[in-house]
């Protein structure tokens, strides 16, 4: 039961299991994620989203032992809370929102220093940080974009 819930979240739901770009297609989901913070109007939920990045870090490493793989493509719950991350202060505006989700793809690709790094630290960490890491650049890169 616990493997089966683990492997649930960690694929966001079965999206990690798109049979072409599990990265994006979780990202996307991060944008429904940001999307329902965003119309809760309230800061509280913003408290609970940063309260469930440590679960969010232990399930990433549960699966990625029960996957038998490194940084599996399937687990996609990273892409999800990164994405979040990305359009965190974010108006409810297409363009930035389409900017934040380009951002944050190039980045989570590109993977620049120190993003490709963080993937060296152990389990869960090294599956999250790294997205949390590209989120925080994609939202700052969206920011400065929407201050133009």
């Amino acid at each position: 039961m616990r493997d089966r819930l683990v492997k649930l979240l960690a694929t966001g739901f079965g999206v990690g299991y798109a049979p072409k770009m599990p990265g994006t297609a979780g990202s996307i989901l991060g944008i429904g994620v940001w999307l329902i913070i965003q119309l809760t109007g309230n800061s509280w939920a913003w408290i609970v989203f940063a309260a469930g990045i440590l679960p969010v870090i232990w399930i990433a490493g549960a699966a990625e032992k029960l996957f038998h793989q490194h940084d599996p493509q399937s687990v996609v719950i990273d892409e999800i809370v990164g994405m979040t991350v990305a359009l965190a202060g974010i108006a409810l505006d297409w363009r930035l929102v389409l900017t934040g989700f380009v951002a944050f793809r190039l980045f989570d690709i590109w993977k620049p220093f120190p993003i490709r790094q963080s993937q060296k630290l152990p389990a869960g960490w090294g599956i999250v940080v790294d997205d949390l890491l590209a989120g925080g650049l994609a939202c700052t890169v969206t920011h400065v974009i929407a201050r133009l």
